[in-house]
């Protein structure tokens, strides 16, 4: 015990002192100085999978965007298709007429009311039975039968569709809720198809009833795979609780919408039979839901957003019915800008005639026919000059007869994509908005060899109640003030903080939430926390890639914020696996983008090789994939996964495409419709399912034909027809005059040869 001279050992065994051992110590400051580069390291790296993960998130939304931007661009062709298509037996259109056409449907409201009645339920089947109106017993079956993935049959679903309109048509445009006296009121955002987020919700929260009630803010379908579920479970909630249950309307609560991200072929597939029928009734009923909620008078609920002409009060008076699809101006509205009667021939098809035609006193022709097309958001968010494409359409901004001429064939021989019609970035085009125009504009209209210019009427009431509900479906909140067009999307606006504010103190309102965009922690708030966007599909772009959320509302209307992010593997990954594999599925897609612009990509990139080399530089390959792809990517950043650098440093532009190939064997076409089918892919997709009525996965020859010529000729791509002639022949294996267009759209999938790969050896 007492004082004395401690000893240890040191790792060879022998005796250290306590001097010694004072030697051997760090003193402070190193330590210090070991901790600070620790620290230092450790915030690189944290900031390093910051940065990828930020460029990753750019890449997904920039896709998903410029996807939107493509389905406004095929709207328009299905209006094309309608006016065109006619079967080879002679008789016109059945599904694409019903779906693109609400006005021409065969069953009366009466004869849909009961149509139902005449589908027999089979005795074999065992999924949940529906009997109206529904009780908790009700929605306890369909949980638990969607759990364990059966299905509801067909006679109650058209028989819960046709209640759900009944119930709808007696709501307001703009439901006014409050919030129950110690209660909360549960705000979910887009949901996609995600089933298993819904449950999720559910749980956690509980389900709908008098003491937790909810309002779903749109965007219930299309993207995952359990759409009608999700329909199925929350008209139904609905029913039960229509006091405590409200649904919002959202931009994919639309026909068209549908018909490229997946619940068309949804509802196809999992009821062959009165799938149409379904759809058909779907129209009704996407149409009737809500477009806004407010909450004590002092929150406002829209899916998209606002605009600096967002009227609540003219909202109210709408007929919100008639809006079947945001992406289609009404019909009136068509006539309107034409400003002259229709021909016979087009009153026959339920289109305007244009001007041109009427001019010449003579019958249309399909080319002049679609250029009495209305145009797409997108087109008219641009305020910048028109393509060849638009102004090949009847629209004239002072060009003479000649150079319009000219302009014209340069439209139609054209081989750029979807994205370069009236694409919004870095691009100096733009079409005619309605929205644009005013009473002491005029509209340059051609007869014959000349132009006469009329004066533009005022913008009937129908376009500016669609004008209304396009805002508050597809609008953005911005950073800046003011309000634009919204030319990402290519729909709605983008509206500022003052906007914002503006709106709110109008209305006496303190809050406005919204949902239409994926956010990374599943919620956001801006406009100095005026505006919340509220998402709740977790996993939405990739595993990983973001959780959902959900708002609930009390007396004192405080925000709360509950998250969560359903999945069975995220949890057992590092952070940096996570990012890893987002990463990868966001380069892939980027990949396969280069892949089908390859032709315009390899022209540009050889305007800047004058010598041949192969070589460019790596300021100059970002500019020309930029101008080529229009994505607004970091493109420096993303180089080391896209293109290999040559030893002086420049950039290989051919590694560009060198990991990717084709998905089988091309049949011996021409490169430039090879390319040009490896671009439309989901396009063609989307209109051989509606041709192949019987769901047989073919289509025939003639079919097919006629299809491409129009799609090529509406796209003002130049196909020889002997080229797609050889092409269907030599896709038709088995020579019955039958496409399988499966086995042709899986010929034309791009395949990463890593991924084949790594497939092989494992």
């Amino acid at each position: 015990m007492g004082c004395g001279t401690s000893v240890t050992t040191d790792n060879k065994g022998r005796r250290l002192t306590t001097d010694e051992m004072a030697k051997n110590t760090p003193s402070p400051a190193l330590a210090m100085k070991a901790a600070i580069l620790i620290q230092r390291w450790y915030r690189r790296y944290i900031a390093r999978l910051e940065m990828r993960q930020r460029y990753t998130w750019n890449i997904f939304q920039s896709i998903e965007y410029a996807g939107e931007q493509d389905q406004l661009q095929l709207s328009s062709f299905f209006s094309f298709m309608l006016d065109n298509f006619t079967q080879p037996n002679g008789n016109g259109p059945d599904l694409i007429s019903h779906l693109l056409d609400p006005v021409v449907d065969p069953w009366s409201d009466r004869e849909r009311q009961t149509m139902y009645e005449q589908i027999t339920v089979p005795e074999s089947y065992s999924g949940p039975h529906l009997s109206f109106p529904l009780t908790v017993s009700h929605t306890n079956a369909l949980l638990s039968a969607f759990k364990e993935q059966q299905p509801l049959h067909s006679r109650y679903m058209l028989q819960l569709l046709q209640q759900t309109k009944k119930l709808l048509k007696q709501m307001p445009n703009v439901i006014q809720l409050s919030t129950p006296y110690a209660k909360e009121i549960t705000i979910c955002g887009d949901l996609h198809g995600r089933l298993d987020d819904l449950l999720l919700i559910f749980y956690k929260n509980g389900l709908p009833s008098a003491e937790t009630p909810y309002v779903f803010n749109g965007d219930f379908v299309d993207r995952g795979k359990k759409s009608v579920e999700i329909i199925i479970l929350l008209f139904a909630y609905l029913l039960l609780y229509p006091d405590h249950m409200t649904l919002n309307r959202g931009n994919h609560e639309d026909h068209i919408m549908n018909l490229r991200y997946g619940f068309t072929k949804e509802v196809m597939q999992k009821y062959k039979t009165h799938g149409r029928d379904i759809l058909l009734l779907l129209q009704d009923v996407f149409s009737l839901l809500p477009i806004a909620t407010v909450i004590d008078n002092k929150v406002l609920i829209v899916h998209g957003g606002i605009s600096d002409m967002t009227d609540l009060d003219f909202l109210n008076s709408i007929e919100r019915h008639k809006v079947k699809s945001a992406l289609r101006l009404p019909r009136k509205s068509l006539n309107h800008l034409e400003g002259q009667p229709e021909s016979p021939r087009c009153r026959s098809r339920g289109q305007p005639e244009s001007p041109r035609c009427r001019s010449r006193g003579q019958p249309e022709s399909p080319r002049c026919r679609s250029r009495g097309q209305p145009e797409s958001p997108r087109c008219r968010s641009r305020g910048q000059p028109d393509s060849p494409q638009c102004r090949s359409r009847g629209q004239d901004h002072g060009n003479t007869p000649k150079k319009r001429r000219h302009l014209t064939r340069q439209g139609s021989s054209s081989s750029s994509s979807s994205s370069s019609l009236c694409s919004p970035r870095g691009s100096s085009r733009r079409c005619l908005s309605p929205s644009m125009l005013s009473p002491t504009n005029n509209l340059q209209v051609p007869f014959l060899d000349s132009f006469t210019a009329l004066p533009v009427r005022q913008p009937p009431r129908e376009e500016l109640e669609w004008k209304q509900v396009v805002d508050l479906l597809w609008s953005d909140p911005k950073s800046q003030p003011g309000c634009s067009p919204n030319t990402f999307r290519g729909g709605g606006s983008y509206f500022g903080p003052d906007v914002t504010r503006r709106l709110l103190e109008r209305h006496g309102m303190t809050l406005l939430i919204r949902s239409h965009e994926c956010k990374q922690e599943g919620y956001e708030l801006c406009h100095d926390g005026q505006v919340i966007t509220i998402f709740s599909a977790s996993n939405y772009y990739e595993e990983g890639s973001n959780r959902g959320a959900y708002i609930k509302l009390g007396r004192e209307l405080v925000p709360r914020f509950f998250q969560y992010q359903v999945s069975r593997n995220t949890r057992k990954l590092t952070l940096t696996q996570r990012v890893n594999v987002a990463e990868g599925s966001a380069v892939r897609a980027v990949q396969e983008k280069l892949f089908a612009h390859r032709s315009e990509l390899m022209a540009a990139f050889q305007q800047y090789d004058t010598s041949n080399s192969g070589c460019i530089s790596v300021s100059e390959w970002a500019l020309v994939v930029e101008s080529v792809l229009r994505l607004d990517l970091p493109w420096r950043t993303l180089r080391p996964r896209l293109a290999r650098l040559a030893p002086d440093g420049s950039i290989d532009y051919q590694s560009c495409f060198e990991d990717m190939g084709p998905g089988q064997p091309i049949p011996q076409v021409t490169p430039n419709l090879a390319e040009t089918l490896y671009r439309y892919r989901t396009d063609l997709e989307i209109i051989f399912n509606i041709m192949d009525k019987d769901h047989s996965g073919q289509i025939s020859i003639e079919e097919f034909r006629q299809t491409w010529r129009l799609f090529s000729a509406h796209l003002g791509v130049e196909v020889d027809d002997r080229a797609i002639d050889e092409l269907a022949k030599s896709i038709d294996f088995n020579k019955d005059g039958s496409i399988d267009f499966n086995e042709f759209l899986e010929a034309f999938r791009v395949v990463h040869k890593l991924d084949v790969k790594d497939q092989q050896q494992g």
